[in-house]
Order: structure tokens, then C-alpha cells, then sequence
């Protein structure tokens, strides 16, 4: 019977974890601050970035959100942005995604002070990430490690396979899992759109991750007895539910629990770990910034 990753119960061990860390800070008179930004009326960012608030006001950073109209023009985000990146109180700045098609999303990453990327996904940062020198992980693929290692999974001489290719997820977890460092050292195969025969590659792997957006693209038939399973994706399917639509992952779960030795919940699984990696990112920012030393989980 395969294990049911938490990613509740590790998420809520990190942010207690990084009550020692927050509370150094504040004894030596800083506050973590993190200001989310959303140029968006989409219910889905609106709740993200409710919760990332809440999270913030639970272990004692300070959130600042800054709402914007998505018909306002795009200098207005640019311009929130450069008062946010000059603003000492400000340690992480997180731009909602999506943003309005009229903005620039790149020039938004851009935007952003690298030190106050708490996402990562600044140019500086990802080279950082690639050069083996990061300055933040992404939250989600450094969301994904923190499970793998919760879950007891070193994956030292494994053949990972991450399904899926994009900026946020695919490419910056192939990254970290091939870095000559903890919690990578593995032997990494990327699939995508033009991948052939998908399901020969992930029947040979010790880990799947599945990070595409498909809804239960990957099933228990293609995968190995014994495999680890981590599903990122989180799909609304139309469902005969009182909202109308049910969440599932990029995984057919109850087919691959049968086959996997642990496997990721959705929800419960990795959602809860990127919230947890932005308070993370944003402590050490803070740290960063201040010179103030502290122990990161």
C-alpha cells in the first residue's frame, strides 16, 4: 500500500521550524516583510494570495498586498514594483502570475530587485540556480525536494523523470536535482509535448514528477512497482460536486497508488510546500539583507 505524502504536515514542520530564524530576526529589531502583488480578478490568484497572507501573519512576517486593476496599464505595475524594491521594509516581492496580457511578463521578472525575487525566477537567480550558487530555489521545485527528503528518498544515483518542461516547475527542478549537492546527485530525464513513447521513460524511473498540466496524464500502467510519485499539477474537472468541478493532479491516482511505494495527494501534497518555501525564501532574504545570521531549516 503506498505511502500518502503529507505535504500539509511537512509544510506546517517548516513554517514551526522557522519560527527560530523569524524570531532572531525580530530580536535583533527585523521583520520579514513580503509583498504579494495582484493585477488579477481571477477567484483562483485572489485566494493564493490570500492564503500566502495568511501563512505570513501566522509565523510573523509582515505581508503587504498591493492590489492593482487588471485594466490599470502596465507602468503601474512596473512603477509598484520599483517602490516596493526600494521600500527597507520590503524583504520578498511575489508578482501574482498570471498578470493581464497587455504586461510584460518577462520585463515584470524582470522588474523585481534580484535580492527581493522571493519566487527565484529572476534572470540573476536562475543563472545563480544553474551556476549551483542559488540565491533562492524556486518554491516548488525546492518544495518537491523537501518532500523527497521527508519522505526518506535519497535521490543519490536515482533515475528521476520530471514531466514537463516549464520556467516555474520542470526546468529549475532538473536543475537542482542534478546539482553535485544534497538532495540531488540524480540522474534526470525532462519530458514534454514532444517527448516519444512518454510511458517508457517513466516506467524506468525511481521518481516521477508530474508537472504538466494535464489532468491524470500519468497512470499506474505506466509506471514501476515501488516508483515515487510527486504530483504538482492542480486541474479543475468538471464534477458532479455542489461547486460543479473537483481538483485532480496530473497523476491518475488511485491507479498509481497501486503501483508507487509513496505518492503525493492533490490537494495536500505539493500546494502546501510552495506556500511553505515562499515564507522560507523570504526569511532568508531578510537575513540576506539585514546581516543578520540565522539558522534555516
Amino acid at each position: 500500500m503506498a505511502e500518502i505524502i503529507d505535504g500539509n504536515a511537512v509544510a506546517a514542520e517548516i513554517r514551526a521550524d522557522l519560527q527560530d530564524s523569524i524570531s532572531t530576526l525580530t530580536d535583533a529589531g527585523v521583520t520579514p516583510g513580503l509583498a504579494t502583488v495582484l493585477m488579477s480578478d481571477d477567484p483562483a490568484s485572489e485566494t493564493y494570495v490570500s492564503m500566502k497572507q495568511r501563512d505570513c501573519e501566522e509565523v510573523g512576517i509582515n505581508g503587504i498586498h498591493v492590489e492593482l486593476d487588471p485594466e490599470a496599464p502596465a507602468d503601474e505595475l512596473y512603477d509598484t514594483i520599483d517602490d516596493l524594491n526600494a521600500d527597507p521594509e520590503v524583504h520578498g516581492i511575489l508578482v501574482q502570475m498570471p498578470v493581464p496580457d497587455h504586461v510584460d511578463t518577462r520585463r515584470v521578472l524582470r522588474s523585481i530587485a534580484p535580492e527581493k525575487d522571493a519566487d527565484g525566477f529572476h534572470p540573476e537567480n536562475v543563472g545563480r540556480l544553474v551556476a549551483g550558487d542559488a540565491r533562492f530555489k524556486p518554491c516548488t521545485p525546492h518544495g518537491v525536494q523537501k518532500l523527497l527528503e521527508a519522505t526518506g528518498v535519497d535521490t543519490e544515483g536515482k533515475d528521476v523523470v520530471v514531466v514537463g518542461r516549464s520556467d516555474i516547475v520542470g526546468k529549475p527542478l532538473a536543475n537542482l536535482l542534478i546539482q553535485k549537492a544534497e538532495g540531488g546527485n540524480a540522474t534526470v530525464t525532462v519530458c514534454h509535448s514532444r517527448t516519444k513513447d512518454l510511458a517508457a521513460k517513466t516506467k524506468q524511473a525511481d521518481v516521477v514528477v508530474a508537472a504538466v498540466g494535464v489532468p491524470e496524464l500519468v497512470t499506474g500502467e505506466m509506471l514501476s512497482e515501488g516508483v515515487t510519485v510527486i504530483d504538482v499539477g492542480v486541474n479543475r474537472v468538471e464534477a458532479d460536486t455542489e461547486k460543479g468541478y473537483e481538483l485532480v493532479g496530473d497523476v491518475k491516482f488511485e491507479s498509481a497508488k497501486e503501483k508507487a511505494s509513496a505518492i503525493t495527494p492533490v490537494p495536500g501534497g505539493v500546494g502546501p510546500m510552495t506556500r511553505a518555501m515562499l515564507l522560507y525564501n523570504t526569511v532568508k532574504a531578510a537575513s540576506e539583507q539585514s546581516g543578520v545570521d540565522v539558522d534555516l531549516p
